[in-house]
């Protein structure tokens, strides 16, 4: 694989640390009451820490405690599968005969707890760590270490539709807050050991659990390297969204076109770790991440694999045209209308000579004005409840469009102009690229103002030029348009038959890094393996 540069985050002296936690701790004391002591202090006696004490084994009558976090514990649990185990007679004879905390430990350890998940801590960040997240943690006196029971739970929310990316034949889930949740919702579609999930802490405070799945059959192992490699060298504070992580990881934080791809939808995930890629999930957020990214996939919905595949390709052409509009519509009426009359046709000249008469502003400004009024609309249409939200876009649109027309702002044309830019924004799938596309917009708008078509020739070729020179985790952004593959267009603009679309896309996985750095789409030692076969038949594959 193509190996790139990343950015580097430095860490400050003492920070130094793995997984979230500190190269340094302190043990568990022997004393009980002195480490019931310091967890009073470190959490500053919030009254949702709960501690029980009770006394276990008949000969030693060793003095325990169990404390455990009230608002992240599922407390069902651990009254019936921790406080009622330990407190039974079966536990109570089990513990009879131990004479000591450490062999009274042993026993609860490997007979007593009825749960499925209990980890061994022997220092603090351990023990508070987990007591944190939600598990029990059970104290003996004279013993130097703690059981940590999975009780963690809490409130979350249910399994719902997707709000951001919907589709009207296909899947209905969509992920959640809940990590656990997500990571089932994947698994679900993905039944396979080749399926590997490996578990990070990101944040010095937070401890946000992230986590890493890939198919270790198909993803490049470089890939799944440099991916791990960059979440470990994250230093903040904490990490609420995945965007922070995505901010963090991205090989070119200063562009505005997005180097990594998001989706709330279980099947778009699935479908893109079954084609080689790499995707993080965050707790606390339903967004995962996904990489390495390409330009055409943010073009591609899950519901041009869910119709026939002559649809598929007249709904993708159609996004297409609509981020082209997005980008150089205004542009291309200020440069025509300004410099350029002599390429508008007669009757459509007059007509806007006659609009413009009465206009006090230049085109420049008259589009600018009305662009940002479309703007603060949009914006105000997320933010006000969802009752209202959609009735202020539209009525507020309307109201202002043929208010500022009537007294003479702006001309009809630019209105439209301005709408069908407005419109077309929406008809790209990711939120994020037509953001992109929104802010190249205004850039095209003043280049067109200073020198109308050449402004626009020049501000294209320094668009592709930079698209060109983006890379995802050593994937080329623009692929498989530059480098050109041939097989790799089934699934770029067009959407072909899942007959014709046999292999994985070409760049992603191990064995077509050498074909994607030649630019080459054709290789007699490239044979589709049964695991191949039909592979990328998922959501958002631009497959071979």
């Amino acid at each position: 694989m193509i190996r790139y540069p990343y950015r580097k985050y430095n860490k400050k002296p003492g920070t130094e640390r793995k997984n979230g936690s500190s190269s340094h701790s302190l043990r568990i004391e022997a004393d009980l009451e002195t480490n019931l002591q310091q967890i009073k202090e470190l959490t500053s006696s919030s009254p949702d820490f709960l501690i029980r004490r009770l006394s276990l084994g008949l000969k030693a009558d060793v003095p325990a405690a169990i404390v455990f976090l009230d608002s992240m514990a599922k407390t069902d649990i651990v009254n019936e599968l921790v406080m009622k185990s330990l407190l039974s007679r079966p536990s109570a004879e089990v513990a009879a005969e131990a004479e000591s905390a450490e062999e009274l430990y042993s026993r609860i350890q490997d007979h007593a707890l009825e749960l499925g998940e209990v980890k061994e801590c022997d220092d603090w960040n351990s023990m508070m760590g987990q007591l944190l997240m939600g598990d029990t943690i059970v104290l003996l006196e004279g013993c130097e270490k703690a059981l940590a029971c999975g009780t963690h739970g809490g409130e979350a929310r249910a399994v719902s539709e997707p709000t951001t990316q919907t589709v009207v034949r296909g899947s209905k889930e969509g992920f959640v807050e809940s990590m656990s949740t997500n990571i089932s919702l994947v698994r679900r579609r993905i039944k396979s050991a080749d399926l590997t999930l490996e578990m990070f802490k990101v944040g010095s405070t937070s401890l946000t659990n992230v986590a890493m799945l890939y198919m270790k059959n198909i993803a490049d192992p470089s890939v799944v390297d440099e991916v791990r490699q960059r979440i470990q060298n994250i230093n903040i504070d904490a990490v609420f969204e995945s965007g922070t992580v995505e901010e963090m990881i991205q090989e070119n934080p200063s562009t505005p076109f997005p180097t990594i791809f998001n989706s709330e939808r279980p099947d778009t995930i699935s479908s893109n770790i079954m084609e080689g890629r790499v995707a993080l999930i965050i707790d606390g957020t339903p967004f995962v991440l996904v990489m390495p990214t390409v330009f055409a996939q943010f073009f591609q919905s899950s519901s041009d694999y869910s119709e026939r595949y002559h649809m598929g390709t007249v709904i993708r052409l159609i996004r297409y045209i609509s981020f082209i509009i997005l980008i150089l519509g205004p542009s291309l009426y200020i440069a025509l209308t300004t410099y350029h009359y002599e390429m508008i046709p007669t009757p459509l000249l007059i007509s806007i000579l006659a609009q413009r008469e009465s206009v006090p502003f230049p085109a420049f400004m008259e589009a600018l004005i009305l662009e940002i009024t479309f703007e603060i609309l949009r914006e105000a249409g997320i933010r006000m409840p969802r009752a209202g939200g959609q009735t202020v876009s539209v009525i507020g649109a309307l109201v202002l469009g043929q208010a500022a027309v009537e007294a003479g702002i702006v001309t009809p044309l630019l209105t439209i102009v301005v709408a069908l830019t407005g419109i077309a924004s929406f008809a790209i799938p990711a939120y994020n690229m037509a953001v992109a596309g929104r802010l190249f917009r205004f850039v095209f708008m003043i280049l067109s103002a200073f020198m109308g078509l050449y402004g626009i020739t020049l501000g294209l070729i320094a668009l592709i030029a930079h698209m060109n020179s983006l890379r995802s985790f050593g994937t080329p952004y623009m692929a498989p348009f530059s480098p050109f593959v041939l097989q790799s267009q089934k699934d770029a603009v067009l959407r072909l038959p899942f007959w014709m679309m046999r292999k994985r896309p070409i760049g992603i996985t191990s064995t077509n890094q050498k074909r994607m750095k030649d630019g080459s789409g054709n290789s007699s030692s490239d044979k589709t393996t049964p695991m191949q076969e039909g592979g990328n038949q998922g959501v958002s594959g631009e497959g071979e």
